[in-house]
């Protein structure tokens, strides 16, 4: 065992020994063309510009008033809102700038809609000095269509009034230095080994999330009642810390191959795809019902390190790492951010050693935990107290998967998160018949069979609805605008009166209204089709009901090509009833 914790040992640390040696040659000259790095990622990097030749200004003194006029390389931006314009001496007052017209676009960096520039813009400053010479400090932040954002830029100008010279400098000069704003110009510019250190706390910290703690918590209470030795624990807390930061590792190695690839993506990418958020909801369902005590799992991913002293439990304390590191991907905990946003603008090398710390300071309690006998010591004694604790942890789980799946439903529709609910249920009906096999032996076959038939049904109807999802609006919204308009150019149109709430809707549109066959004999008779949703309540659809001596839903309204009266469709369609209906509408 001696030997297995010292091979774990020096493998850890000859990984994290090899990432800062890949950072030291990466550092010397990570962004210039032609820069040799044995890493594959890095070279991608030399393909983005130098932020320097991205973006360059002129300036140009008129008046009271400087003129910046920006030139930006094709396929980079500049932020607007990340302009920031400030005097260094007392004696100068700059005044609010005024912009050009940007364009608006939704940033993947930022999250949000922001107005950048394309190209070229222009930029006038208006000023007010009593010196012959003035010197400001300019920041600014652009990035790249191809998915690099850069750090924010700050550029110092040294301006004569007399002469109208201007001289650029990317170093701030010794009265810049000791003016006001040299404190906060300082406090901005982050070291490596300052990130580092965010790094390690937020991965700390990361721990303490409500996605992270349970399956953590059980694992720390593991250590009183298995792995009774030091070493044991020694040899189990650095599997742990493997299976922690190889994962971290990976994620980034993903996310920058990603973005070397022209992706915009940064942390917590993964939960950009509806079906990774769909794994991870079902994900926290299973473990919570394992923490309920309605599921027992063996010695694999979700044994969550509680296997005997063997080398499968060495294994399943490297899954355990694995593990909370998939379920740490919906969290941010404080300190990640900065860590994060420098790492996103560095060479490969480095951003991987910044991952790399953040799985080591997840991983480091159970470091201290495991190689400092007396704080195991501390930890309580095992009694029927952990196994009600187990079970209070499962409420974290649930919750989170509840937020998970409003997530799901805002990434997709509400369609989509009713099915991954009908999946949680035919996950619960599976691990039901499973366990009915072991209390009634005659049904063990037909059992099995049934809970195979329910998983796979848990995955194939909310992807069956994701992918209807993707699918464009083939109809439009009803008004009785809309529909006057249509009838008043003869074109035959069909209405549908619908609800959310109506089952019978639900059904008659998977029956017969969603077809490839029944687009086609919309568009083949040239027939628009319009949709009435009545799921609240809605005046104009009441009326049209009214209309027609209905009180509620479905109604079915198959207006013909020309002058004439509506067919009402019966309430509960068959797709060859629909289809001779819409092919005869235009006889």
């Amino acid at each position: 065992m001696m030997k297995k914790t010292v091979k774990l040992s020096l493998l850890l640390w000859v990984f994290l020994a090899a990432i800062t040696s890949m950072v030291s040659a990466a550092e010397q000259n990570p962004l210039a063309p032609g820069a040799s790095n044995n890493s594959a990622l890095s070279l991608t990097q030399a393909e983005f510009l130098p932020v320097e030749q991205a973006y360059q200004v002129d300036v140009l003194v008129s008046a009271n008033q400087l003129l910046f006029n920006w030139s930006i390389r094709d396929g980079y931006y500049l932020y607007k809102d990340r302009f920031k314009f400030s005097a260094v001496d007392a004696n100068s007052q700059l005044q609010t700038p005024k912009f050009g017209a940007g364009k608006v676009k939704w940033d993947d960096y930022f999250e949000a809609e922001l107005e950048v520039f394309y190209n070229t813009t222009e930029i006038v400053l208006p000023f007010s000095t009593a010196a012959e010479q003035m010197e400001i400090q300019i920041e600014s932040q652009g990035c790249a269509d191809a998915g690099l954002c850069y750090p924010p830029r700050k550029q110092w100008l040294t301006i004569d009034l007399t002469s109208g010279a201007v001289a650029i400098s990317s170093t701030p000069s010794e009265s810049a230095q000791q003016g006001p704003n040299a404190k906060q110009a300082g406090s901005e510019q982050f070291s490596l080994g300052l990130i580092l250190l965010f790094a390690l706390a937020g991965g700390m910290i990361l721990n303490l999330m409500p996605c992270v703690f349970p399956v953590l918590s059980i694992k720390a209470l593991s250590f009183t009642r298995a792995h009774q030795s030091d070493k044991d624990k020694q040899t189990h807390g650095l599997a742990y810390t493997a299976g922690v930061v190889s994962s971290f590792v990976a994620i980034a190695v993903v996310m920058l191959a990603l973005r070397s690839a022209g992706e915009a993506i940064g942390w917590g990418f993964q939960l950009q795809s509806p079906a990774f958020v769909i794994f991870l909801i079902y994900l926290f369902f299973v473990m919570g019902l394992a923490f309920s005590g309605y599921l027992e799992i063996g010695t694999g991913l979700m044994s969550i390190g509680q296997s005997s002293g063997n080398d499968e439990s060495l294994s399943s304390s490297f899954m355990t790492g694995v593990l909370a590191t998939t379920v740490a991907s919906p969290c941010t905990a404080p300190f990640m951010g900065p860590a994060l946003g420098f790492a996103i603008g560095q060479s490969s090398a480095v951003a991987l050693l910044v991952f790399a710390f953040l799985g080591l300071g997840m991983a480091l309690p159970f470091i201290l935990l495991t190689w400092i006998p007396n704080l195991s010591q501390r930890l309580p004694k095992p009694g029927q107290w952990m196994d009600t604790f187990k079970q209070f942890l499962a409420f974290p789980l649930y919750l989170t998967a509840v937020w998970l799946l409003w997530v799901a439903g805002r990434q997709t529709s509400i369609d989509v998160a009713a099915t991954v609910v009908i999946g949680l249920v035919l996950i619960a009906m599976a691990i039901w018949l499973w366990k009915l096999n072991q209390t009634n032996s005659s049904l063990f076959s037909a059992s099995k069979i049934f809970a195979a038939v329910c998983l796979m049904g848990s995955i194939a109807i909310p992807g069956a609805e994701m992918s209807k999802a993707s699918e464009e609006a083939r109809w439009e919204p009803y008004s009785p605008e809309v529909l006057a308009r249509l009838r008043s150019g003869g074109k035959p149109v069909l209405v549908n009166l619908t609800a959310d709430w109506c089952i019978t809707c639900m059904v008659n549109e998977r029956v017969a209204l969603s077809s490839d066959a029944f687009y086609q004999a919309l568009e083949n008779n040239n027939i628009t089709y319009l949709k009435g949703d009545w799921t609240d309540s809605d005046p104009e659809i009441t009326e049209l009901l009214n209309q027609y001596q209905r009180s509620g839903v479905p109604l079915y309204l198959l207006f013909p090509e020309g002058p004439g009266e509506a067919e009402i469709l019966p309430q509960i369609l068959l797709a060859p009833v629909v289809l001779d209906a819409l092919n005869q509408a235009n006889q």
